[in-house]
């Protein structure tokens, strides 16, 4: 992330006018330029000890500066489970913003790790506008072939079921999760003997030129969620090829034949989108609605029911992942 400060919030004088910006977030000026201000704080790897995960950073492509953050949990030799799962995670953004070092993501999926007794590989994604689309799906193909090539060089690879490895993330990070592990099913034969038992996504971002009746219903209402139509329009138009409008293909779904957790919530505009995900025809499909809670409340809202709501699902994926009874 960068934060360029300037004395003139235009700074017409140096690039030119600004011609997209979500408040608080992002600019871009008329030149290209770009300013991300640091929204969330920046953090190392470091852990409670207490917590029972390990964590460290890696690099996975030196020249794209693609990168992830790893958590391990700690097991004993009392443990009964020998192999624990995979979980390769994106993070939300619209595409444009966010860090696999982000504070409010290091504390969720060092929860996740913990709770669901697996191995987490955060993705830190090349970002659009400099990189558009495709460059993300490129970066989550390009995580899953470096587990390939180093499995058997990681410190943790012994504990490690490289054939039950899930693709997840949040928002802009669940749509990557989608594309990646369809595009990953056309290659199944480059990825062996690595598997993808499943995808599960966090209120992900799709989108359309028409309307939703959540999307009409949310809106621009920031006290419900913070994603509102008007950055949601403004995400699609930075992150996807020039000229290409809502009905492009990387804002739609892909179906993918692996097992698929949706996790939506009630208060956020992409809910209903969400739920076409979940069709009863799509039989490998599981769907969880967190009542009263908006758009990433999982990392973002610190109020009782957010809480309450990430602590269930937390639980939810603990039991996708392990096919365990879903509270749902």
């Amino acid at each position: 992330m960068t934060h360029v400060k300037t004395n003139n919030p235009n700074n017409t004088s140096i690039h030119g006018p600004v011609v997209e910006e979500v408040e608080g977030l992002i600019r871009v000026y008329k030149d290209g330029h770009v300013e991300r201000s640091q929204f969330v704080p920046c953090v190392d790897p470091s852990l409670p000890f207490e917590l029972g995960v390990a964590c460290s950073d890696v690099h996975i492509n030196k020249l794209t500066n693609v990168w992830a953050r790893l958590y391990v949990p700690t097991v004993t030799k009392s443990s009964s489970v020998s192999k624990l799962p995979l979980l390769v995670y994106f993070h939300g953004g619209g595409f444009c913003a966010g860090s696999a070092s982000w504070s409010c993501y290091h504390q969720f999926l060092a929860r996740l790790s913990a709770k669901s007794r697996c191995l987490v590989m955060h993705v830190n994604y090349r970002l659009a506008p400099e990189h558009p689309l495709p460059a993300a799906y490129e970066d989550g193909v390009s995580a899953v072939l470096w587990l390939k090539k180093t499995r058997n060089d990681n410190l943790w690879y012994k504990i490690c079921d490289f054939s039950n490895i899930f693709l997840a993330g949040d928002s802009a990070g669940g749509n990557i999760a989608n594309h990646v592990a369809a595009r990953l099913a056309d290659a199944d034969a480059l990825i062996k003997p690595l598997k993808i038992e499943g995808t599960i996504l966090i209120q992900p971002f799709f989108g359309g030129e028409a309307r939703t009746e959540s999307e009409r219903r949310v809106e621009n209402n920031t006290e419900s969620s913070v994603l509102t139509l008007a950055s949601s329009d403004t995400w699609w138009r930075l992150a996807l090829p020039r000229d290409a409008n809502r009905e492009h293909p990387y804002c739609k779904p892909v179906k993918v034949k692996t097992r698929t957790l949706v996790c939506v919530a009630e208060m956020d505009v992409l809910m209903d989108r969400a739920l076409e995900m979940c069709d009863s025809s799509e039989k490998m499909n599981k769907c969880v609605v967190y009542k009263g809670v908006g758009h990433a409340f999982q990392i973002l809202d610190e109020s009782p029911l957010a809480s309450t709501m990430t602590l269930e699902m937390l639980c939810d994926i603990d039991a996708f992942i392990h096919h365990s009874e879903p509270l749902y």
